[in-house]
């Protein structure tokens, strides 16, 4: 058994200002994915717990699963992720401990949570794979996270959250070096031309008219389009799982497809922070065989993953609430 690093070994919190205490630690907060085919059932029956969801659609998404080997590169992206982070705080002379927690598969939320407390942490700084914000994308990981600390008992580690940061320098320029390799590996004779399509989780609308979300949808394309001098953009959504009845955002990405004038598209999937079933499947094999169809010339650009701006991004936020002083 590993022994557990003392408590000494997390630094103590100070106060900066004399007021605000700081953070000790770090977690990235994540949804989580099955990482054999073991674990497709399991994890789908957490995620659709309460959900009136039909046995025809969870089939046909345990079938997304096996069509890509049985199994979510999620898990292992994400770690990659908080593995990039470590290193870029450890070489800014910052040992915090940086741990990872799922909603929907270990490591659990509580289980990081409870990690931390052991190791003496008080203040974590959380940050929420998500850079649009909705009821599904943010308050409903905040609530997880509150109620893991409920389940904790005394005295729990407080979990703070940075503020938006959907048009941040950095997750622009991550995005767009990501949509423009996917741009140059277009035929030159098609790439001028080429639409952006910029796709996020589709939502219910009436959980969209309570959010931001769309409108900070709308502000990052538009960024990333200009940070790349692209003018012919626009918005779809993908992955839809509600009812028929209940109207979801739109226009759903292979209609876009099957609609676009020009003779090339690229998927820019600006809502998905790293490669799942909803990316690997949704677009890399139904949207681009969609644009087969259409006769569309098609490339998905790359999700931000351990992109250096994108690390550099959460480094930055995390120092902020780590070191008295240090602007993001």
């Amino acid at each position: 058994m590993t022994a557990r690093p003392a408590q000494a070994d997390i630094p103590k919190m100070e106060i900066e200002g004399g007021a605000r205490p700081l953070c000790d630690a770090v977690m990235i907060v994540g949804f989580g994915g099955p990482s054999s085919a073991g674990e497709i059932r399991p994890f789908l029956d957490r995620v659709l717990q309460g959900r009136p969801v039909s046995r025809e659609r969870y089939e046909e998404v345990v079938h997304h699963y096996e069509s890509l080997g049985g199994r979510s590169p999620y898990n292992e992206l994400t770690f990659r992720q908080a593995a990039a982070l470590r290193a870029k705080l450890e070489a800014a002379g910052i040992g915090a401990p940086i741990v990872v927690g799922m909603r929907n598969t270990p490591p659990f939320i509580e289980a990081s949570l409870r990690d931390l407390a052991a190791r003496g942490a008080r203040r974590v700084f959380g940050f929420i794979l998500a850079a649009h914000r909705c009821e599904a994308s943010w308050e409903r990981y905040q609530r997880d996270v509150a109620e893991a600390r409920a389940r904790i008992g005394a005295s729990p580690p407080e979990v703070v959250y940075p503020s938006s940061w959907h048009d941040d320098p950095r997750f622009i320029a991550a995005v767009a070096d990501r949509a423009r390799a996917a741009l140059d590996r277009l035929d030159a004779t098609v790439r001028d031309e080429a639409e952006l399509i910029f796709t996020a989780h589709s939502i219910p609308a009436r959980m969209a008219a309570e959010s931001p979300y769309v409108t900070q949808l709308q502000r990052s394309a538009e960024l990333v389009a200009g940070a790349l001098g692209r003018s012919r953009w626009r918005i779809a959504y993908q992955s839809r799982s509600g009812g028929p009845r209940e109207p979801w955002l739109e226009p759903e990405v292979n209609e876009a497809l099957r609609s676009t004038r020009a003779r090339a598209a690229v998927a820019v999937p600006i809502g998905f922070l790293c490669d799942h079933v909803e990316v690997l499947y949704d677009l890399d094999i139904e949207a681009a065989g969609t644009a087969r169809s259409a006769g569309v010339a098609f490339e998905r650009a790359a999700t931000v993953s351990d992109h250096p701006q994108f690390i550099e991004l959460i480094a930055a936020l995390a120092r902020a609430h780590l070191i008295a002083g240090t602007k993001a």
